[in-house]
């Protein structure tokens, strides 16, 4: 369990990192500079040794289960209620980040960065802060994924993985914590029943069925 607490924390710890700089641009700018690191990353890591390799090679096999209380989670029912927990967890922290003043402040810089400023809001440190925990959210998500399925390599998060995450935040609600559960339940749901209903007899085979 030491190594999932630690996968929030240095996914926080390198978004701080880059954040910085990062973040001074604006817009779709911003958007189109977060996808080319992704591949970046990507391509430095399927080269890397230590990741198992070049993309779509061996990658990372044979993750151990984590355990607790000297408990293995090696059931998939263990992992549905640590993924429960995780999200009770984000939810809760973002609730309570929304709520106090400082997210007052990050509800007026999402309105208008410049109004924002004028009032007061310390408008990078913000920016940085919201950047710095939406990585550590990632962070767990990843680690309990990565303990679930037992292997990764660079492979297993490509772009169009992070376009399927902006679209749940936008069918969701842009702004909204619920808003982003719902989007995620819908999206999840449709792809898996586009997906069951691909593989069936009888479609035709450009049909995916995955």
């Amino acid at each position: 369990m030491l190594a999932l607490a630690a996968a929030p924390l240095v996914a926080a710890l390198f978004a701080a990192a880059i954040g910085g700089p990062l973040l001074r641009l604006r817009g779709h700018h911003l958007a189109f500079a977060t996808i080319a690191l992704q591949l970046i990353l990507i391509s430095l890591l399927g080269g890397a040794d230590w990741a198992g390799g070049s993309v779509g090679s061996v990658g990372l096999q044979g993750i151990p289960r984590p355990s607790a209380g000297g408990t293995e989670l090696g059931e998939d029912i263990h992992y549905a209620y640590l993924a429960w927990a995780a999200v009770a967890a984000t939810v809760l922290v973002a609730r309570n980040v929304v709520t106090s003043r400082a997210g007052r402040g990050l509800r007026a810089l999402a309105t208008s960065e410049t109004a924002a400023s004028a009032s007061g809001v310390q408008v990078a440190r913000c920016k940085l802060a919201v950047f710095t925990l939406a990585a550590a959210f990632a962070g767990l998500a990843g680690g309990i994924y990565a303990f679930f399925i037992g292997y990764i390599n660079p492979g297993s998060f490509p772009v169009l993985l992070s376009i399927q995450f902006l679209v749940m935040a936008v069918v969701g609600g842009l702004g909204t914590i619920w808003g982003a559960l719902l989007g995620a339940t819908a999206i999840t749901l449709l792809v898996r029943f586009l997906n069951d209903l691909g593989s069936r007899p009888g479609m035709p085979a450009s049909a995916p069925a995955s």
